[in-house]
């Protein structure tokens, strides 16, 4: 039941601001939309028979919404908050959907009239997935009892999974499961651009979870790039983690080209020790053999593969053990690409043999070094980038090694989602049996 008399109000009509209207609107809301003023003609015409309420600018919006959600980009927010807060109907509640808070929740409390509400959210997922059944953070920031609760029941129409926290909360955790997480994908496709080839023609990226590191790198680069960067250049605690991250790497290659093995190998099974445990029972993403097997974009025959070092799924089990963090106690807010990525770094560390495959390549492969020294190179630049706070930087970095994947980043993304679903089916079906 929607509550009544309740309009939802949506500033920014990107993709996610689309998956929000048209999930409010179907669950019987009053929905009133907008993006900038120069697309108010086009969004009309394009949305005409979705039942949206389709408004020139954030002022209109604003002065007749009693929830209103803006879903921009954390770069601007402040800007928008600024530009358009002045007009919040009186007793209304305001929300954001941007992935780091801080800078959010600063920008509600200067630029929002005190008469206002503050509870924000933010989906743990992207707007090619269904909200359905997907983790949604719900943060109070500012309110009374009773416009919380209006607040959670509106938000009960997307049929999320509701995780109560603190701004402070979401943003320390989404640094520790998605800073590093994107660091390393984003740098996989800088590093096959590099090179000037592409990931399906390269037989260190044939099969099992090699498919799972292109699928996933893939459905990144199709993404907007204001969406991750947002993330790692606005959330302190993320810097953190993707320099701790950078370091491990640096650690870890220049052991592997000096030739010092036994340190390596210690380092190495000490991370494996404190992620894991000493016995590798730590296991719950648990990815099927099969879908590793079976989901691919390589035009490689098999019997051409070349073994890989997994350097970057080695980094991050040294990351999370320098940290001293354990991943799995992040899995209440775990994202799409954060879940795929502890499950490759799982899958990894938990088969004995193949660790052992992947230090021996590393320490003895010369090709593998080579290989390797162009993504260590890739996720230093990155690495650089964010440090500076360079969105044009990020942005530039960002869409050129898009436009280079550009020939499978929609196949890239299918695949990407066809392995989530076959996991959530497959954990799903493993609960109905226990």
């Amino acid at each position: 039941m929607v509550v009544e008399n309740f309009e939802i109000g949506i500033i920014g009509a990107g993709d996610m601001g689309m998956l929000y209207a048209q999930r409010f609107q179907q669950a019987g809301y009053v929905v009133n939309l907008c993006d900038t003023p120069e697309r108010h003609s086009e969004l009309q015409s394009k949305h005409k028979d979705l039942g949206l309420n389709i408004l020139r600018d954030g002022y209109a919006v604003s002065r007749r919404s009693d929830l209103i959600i803006y879903s921009v980009p954390a770069v601007v927010i402040n800007s928008a908050v600024e530009k358009y807060g002045r007009a919040t109907k009186v007793g209304a509640i305001v929300a954001g959907q941007t992935s780091v808070k801080t800078p959010e929740v600063q920008a509600f409390l200067e630029h929002l009239p005190d008469d206002s509400h503050i509870v924000t959210c933010h989906s743990m997922h992207g707007p090619n997935i269904s909200t359905r059944g997907q983790p949604l953070a719900i943060i109070r920031v500012r309110s009374s009892d009773e416009h919380y609760e209006r607040a959670v029941h509106a938000l009960e129409a997307l049929e999320s999974r509701m995780i109560f926290l603190t701004y402070e909360e979401h943003d320390r955790i989404t640094a520790d499961t998605q800073a590093a997480t994107h660091l390393s994908f984003i740098s996989l496709g800088t590093a096959w651009s590099l090179q000037g080839y592409h990931p399906w023609l390269n037989p260190q990226f044939i099969s099992g979870i090699n498919n799972v590191k292109v699928a996933m790198a893939l459905r990144i680069y199709a993404s907007k790039w204001h969406v991750y960067a947002g993330l790692a250049i606005m959330n302190p605690l993320a810097k953190r983690q993707i320099s701790c991250y950078v370091e491990s790497m640096t650690t870890l290659y220049k052991w592997m080209v000096a030739g010092n093995r036994q340190e390596f190998r210690t380092l190495i099974h000490d991370a494996a020790d404190f992620v894991f445990g000493r016995d590798r029972s730590h296991k719950k993403i648990m990815l099927d053999d099969d879908v590793l097997q079976q989901l691919s974009l390589s035009q490689v025959p098999d019997e051409m593969s070349r073994p890989n070092s997994h350097l970057s799924l080695l980094s991050a089990a040294v990351c999370w053990y320098k940290m001293r963090m354990s991943p799995y106690d992040n899995l209440v807010c775990q994202t799409p690409p954060f879940r795929m990525w502890l499950g490759i770094v799982e899958y990894l560390f938990c088969d004995h043999e193949m660790l052992e495959q992947s230090i021996e390549t590393a320490l003895e492969d010369r090709y593998t070094q080579a290989e390797d020294l162009v993504f260590y190179t890739a996720v230093t630049g990155w690495g650089q980038c964010i440090e500076l706070g360079s969105f044009d930087g990020y942005r530039e970095r960002f869409e050129k090694t898009a436009e280079f994947l550009r020939p499978k980043l929609e196949q890239g993304k299918d695949l990407s989602t066809m392995i989530l679903k076959k996991l959530t089916n497959g954990e799903a079906q493993a609960s109905m049996n226990k």
